[in-house]
């Protein structure tokens, strides 16, 4: 067996890193793009009217006011989702999945995440929470657990529209959601509920 030349070898390495960089996710943080939320403060425990009202849960099920800003260029849409790591799945909870957000807004309105997209902007819509419906799934740890972290987030989008199927899961949604992201903001916020 003969060894590669030098500069053969470099250039299949050359090659292959090339190829690795253009499916490597971009940078996810971009310098100055925040999301915020009148209704719930970053590390102060969530109010109880984001709490589902089923599975032992007993709140409103509304879904918080979001405002974002400084998205980066190129961004053709918005994703939000909000998801439970600490959900004992051992793959965490998804609670919020919305898509298609045009690239002008930069804000959704409390109780957006009422069922049947009427509180979203118009084309934005809402994919399968892990409740297995499409709408806003509150907050529900298991009474006594730990207080969970729910992690809010805002996605800039390189793409217009995702297209996923209607009744696509939360993580192929996410899938499609993370190989167009330019950047995301988040927030984290706790909630427990007494034994």
């Amino acid at each position: 067996m003969q060894p590669i030349p030098r500069s053969s070898l470099a250039s299949v390495l050359f090659g292959a890193a090339s190829l690795a960089a253009s499916f490597a996710v971009p940078s996810a943080q971009a310098a100055g793009f925040t999301l915020s939320s009148p209704d719930i403060q970053a590390g102060s425990p969530i109010p109880k009217s984001f709490e589902y009202n089923g599975f032992g849960c007993s709140g409103e099920n509304k879904s918080p006011a979001l405002h974002w800003s400084g998205a980066p260029s190129g961004t053709k849409s918005f994703a939000v989702t909000v998801h439970d790591p600490d959900a004992p799945t051992g793959s965490g909870w998804w609670h919020w999945v919305v898509i298609d957000i045009p690239a002008s807004v930069t804000e959704l309105a409390g109780n957006a995440g009422a069922a049947g997209n009427a509180n979203l902007p118009k084309g934005a819509v809402q994919g399968r929470n892990d409740y297995g419906t499409h709408d806003w799934g509150g907050v529900c740890p298991p009474p006594g657990d730990k207080p969970h972290r729910y992690v809010f987030t805002v996605y800039a989008l390189g793409v217009a529209r995702l297209d996923i199927p209607a009744d696509a899961t939360a993580a192929l949604t996410g899938f499609m959601i993370h190989a167009n992201t330019l950047a995301q903001a988040s927030f984290t916020a706790p909630y427990g509920r007494p034994k």
